[in-house]
């Protein structure tokens, strides 16, 4: 397996030529000022410019470095929290906005592809949705009937995906999906934000995001960025504490790929209905080059409440091994973060009660979907023109028929703060193992303690800076991962993922 002492590396790793580190120099000023350089953050950018208007794109990693590396990139309008559950939290005529919605981002990809003339892969293809084998196939129906009541008139019941390897039994078609592969695609993106004057700034961390007019976006090093509005596009929202951290909640999802002989895989995408899910696609080999890629995703978990996450790697590649018996070994590994909205749908709009400040997140497992939908959205917002979508995707929406989702997610986020009267994972740090880490109790204290592969010993404080929960530690991917909000950091305890924009401090402060 492509990896090493636990690390995980995504099939898109070193396969794009994305711009190099770029730090932010001095202050400027621009009509918008974009917080977050993956696929939402970056069409936004590329929308405005297209526009004629002045853009400064701004992310403390490089460009795409985020979860959009972390992608499987399906290109769907078959929602992932089904539809006929969207019909009963949304109602019937919502629920075709959004799959309006949903079918426009897979256009709007598709005509940036041929405009700008990207070579990424991107292609049609149908999407198949199947039960597990002991499912009740009247769900299916079910879903049929929603998708087809939400304009999706000619989704289909067939009798079987088509997959040789195994049965999937009865299952959904729904045609005109795509995929692409998102660092090609986005490499394209960024040449042409910049031949259309758009400024793009890596290396450079936002340490405060001020609403107003102007909103200004102060740089870790000092340098500020001022403009008329301030996009954040970074997954989680950095900027605000509690508004929109209620609303939805962090999830990790897994990924394993590797190699299966060219042809015995037909493309298409793949997606079954199991707790926890699965969903399957191919990145085919160019043509006369080698074996296809198998890609396989699912065994999702909260964020920070796994204790041996390299069992949901296990556990997929069983499946996968099981399904499709010509897979070879599994090259590569990675996980990503997924951001679960109470109700379905992103937040994308004005960011509750911030001047001139606007968000999108909340992709709730259609991250590539969603992000494209917040660039349209965005741009239609921040040139004044109107948009059906607005009202669907507003960040200030309360969704009274999600209650019970809303109850039941800030249950579980409380109860993650009884961590604090706990002991710890580990009654001394001399125990750690080089390359592990741990949480230890010191006095009144929680300590999150890494040993590194050179036996030194480091020690932060494992309070999650953006509202207090006890970190844990993740051995799989070496993080310390918050069980709250889904903050993340390295082993020394440098924010890796928001909602936290601060690292955690040392021990002793």
């Amino acid at each position: 397996m492509n990896t090493d002492s636990g690390a995980t590396i995504s099939a898109w790793a070193a396969t794009a030529e994305l711009p190099e580190p770029s730090p932010l120099p001095t202050d400027v000023a621009a009509d918008v000022c974009v917080v977050g350089a993956g696929i939402s953050g970056l069409t936004t950018a590329y929308l405005l410019a297209r526009e004629g208007r002045s853009v400064v794109v701004l992310d403390d990693g490089p460009v795409a470095g985020g979860e959009t590396s972390r992608t499987t990139a399906h290109l769907s309008n078959a929602i992932d929290d089904r539809y006929y559950w969207l019909e009963r939290i949304h109602g019937e005529e919502e629920t075709r906005i959004a799959t309006e919605s949903q079918t426009a981002e897979i256009d709007r990809i598709e005509s940036v592809v041929r405009e700008e003339g990207i070579s990424c892969d991107f292609e049609r293809l149908d999407g198949y949705l199947f039960n597990p084998r002991e499912g009740r196939q009247e769900d299916l129906q079910k879903e049929l009937e929603a998708a087809r009541r939400a304009g999706l008139t000619e989704t289909e019941l067939i009798s079987r995906a088509p997959l040789d390897p195994f049965d999937t039994g009865p299952c959904l078609r729904f045609p005109r999906q795509g995929q692409f592969h998102p660092l090609l695609y986005l490499a394209g993106v960024v040449k042409a934000i910049r031949r259309d004057g758009g400024r793009i700034f890596t290396a450079t961390h936002a340490e405060k995001i001020e609403a107003g007019s102007p909103a200004r976006v102060v740089s870790r090093a000092g340098p500020v960025v001022s403009a008329a509005a301030v996009v954040v596009a970074t997954n989680s929202p950095v900027h605000t504490l509690v508004a929109l951290h209620t609303k939805q909640a962090a999830y990790r999802s897994y990924v394993v790929a590797g190699y299966v002989p060219r042809s015995s895989v037909r493309k298409g995408l793949y997606w079954d209905t199991e707790s926890p899910y699965h969903y399957v696609r191919l990145q085919a080999a160019p043509e006369g080059e080698g074996d296809d890629l198998l890609i396989v995703g699912g065994e999702d978990h909260k964020t920070g409440q796994e204790e041996e996450p390299e069992k949901r790697w296990k556990r997929l590649m069983e499946w996968a091994r099981e399904r499709f018996p010509a897979l070879k070994e599994v090259s590569f590994r990675w996980s990503g973060q997924v951001m679960e909205t109470v109700d379905g749908l992103a937040f994308i709009g004005k960011s509750p009660g911030e001047e001139n400040v606007y968000v999108a997140t909340g992709d709730s497992g259609m991250g590539m979907t969603h992000r494209t939908i917040a660039g349209i959205l965005l741009t239609d917002l921040l040139l004044g023109r109107e948009n059906r979508w607005s009202r669907l995707y507003d960040p200030s929406r309360v969704s009274l028929r999600a209650a019970g989702e809303f109850a039941k997610e800030n249950l579980n986020v409380a109860a993650q703060y009884l961590d604090h009267v706990t002991s710890g994972e580990t009654d001394s740090a001399q125990d750690l193992r080089r390359g592990s880490g741990a949480v230890v109790r010191r006095g009144l204290k929680k300590i999150a303690a890494y040993r590194d592969e050179n036996g030194t010993l480091h020690e932060r404080s494992a309070v999650c800076t953006h509202l207090g929960c006890v970190v844990a530690w993740n051995p799989a991917e070496k993080s310390w991962d918050c069980p709250c909000h889904g903050s993340r950091f390295d082993p020394e305890g440098r924010v890796l993922n928001g909602p936290a924009i601060r690292n955690l401090p040392n021990a002793e402060d």
